[in-house]
């Protein structure tokens, strides 16, 4: 039996960068093969979080892959077949509202519809500052889309940041299992 594998696709909330490659590796030691994909915003802006070159030679190092980097490379995921999984973690509220409206402008928003085509499992884990705002209605709208899942999500700072949502990367693997079962890991909102 071959290895089960994930893709593993990135966007541009930094800050959770850290939590994100974390769990990546986790991924890669839990014995799954990960296809990395990055948006080219993730893959090459330096932020105050860390310089996009290094993040890119991490993840490669983790996934022994290159990244999946252009809409391009991205285009094939589906009818090949090459993901039981995909995983957008972080998933921005901007990704959010580009795949629950299908704009595909992005290598990451290229991977969920080319994956989404094959009616394969696509897993969200979110962060986004505006969830309880404008990002509310997307992901609203995606948890009512089929073969759509998300990691559960709270409120990370409901006193300085009353709107914004982030999802629990712990609890990845666990959501991971139960996507392949096309069922939602619960609680969704923690």
């Amino acid at each position: 039996m071959s290895k089960v594998s994930i893709g593993y696709a990135l966007c541009g909330s930094f800050c959770t960068f850290s939590k994100a490659i974390a769990q990546m590796q986790n991924l890669v030691q839990l014995g799954y093969d990960v296809l990395p994909i990055m948006s080219l915003t993730a893959s090459s802006t330096d932020t105050r979080f860390g310089s996009a070159k290094d993040f890119v030679r991490k993840i490669e190092e983790i996934t022994q892959k290159r990244i999946v980097d252009t809409i391009t490379k991205a285009e094939p995921i589906g009818p090949k077949k090459m993901c039981d999984l995909l995983l957008i973690s972080p998933c921005t509220g901007n990704t959010l509202a580009k795949i629950a409206n299908a704009i595909t402008d992005t290598p990451v928003t290229m991977a969920a519809k080319s994956h989404l085509r094959i009616l394969r499992p696509l897993l969200l884990c979110i962060a986004t500052n505006d969830g309880l705002s404008a990002s509310a209605q997307n992901i609203g709208k995606l948890l009512n889309t089929k073969n759509v899942y998300f990691v559960p999500f709270s409120q990370d700072d409901p006193k300085n940041k009353p709107n914004s949502l982030v999802s629990h990367f712990e609890l990845i693997p666990q959501c991971i299992e139960k996507a392949l079962k096309h069922e939602q890991y619960q609680p969704i909102i923690m």
